[in-house]
């Protein structure tokens, strides 16, 4: 009887695991790109997670890090080419150039942060 109800909580946590890191997906947060952006990063993810903004134009992120966590140390943009560390208790600009319509991803250096900029061809 107490193998089964070890096996069903081991059960249990491997779904949470797998719901946590690739389940949750909120919502696109639409921005105009004439404004800076401000990305929390703290408890583990990004806020916002997703982000929308019109092609061809440059978008600024201001990341404000919270997480004292060494992985929440730098932001990359791997499709890109760009990276960079953040300071904690401090904003970082990331301007990025005018980009085409698609999805970008950007992660933490062990890629545990994730979150997608999605550009639409409209806004």
């Amino acid at each position: 009887m107490m193998l089964w109800v070890i096996n069903l909580l081991g059960l249990l946590l491997l779904g949470l695991i797998i719901w946590w890191f690739w389940g949750v997906r909120p919502q696109v947060k639409a921005m105009p790109a004439t404004q800076p952006i401000e990305v929390l990063v703290a408890d583990g993810v990004y806020v916002p997670a997703f982000i929308g903004v019109p092609a061809g134009q440059g978008v600024t992120l201001h990341f404000l890090r919270k997480d004292p966590s060494p992985c929440a140390e730098k932001v990359i943009f791997a499709g890109l080419g760009i990276s960079a560390d953040l300071a904690l208790n401090s904003h970082t600009e990331v301007t990025l150039p005018p980009l085409a319509v698609g999805e970008y991803e950007f992660t933490c250096q062990m890629q545990m942060y994730r979150g997608r900029l999605k550009v639409t061809q409209e806004m």
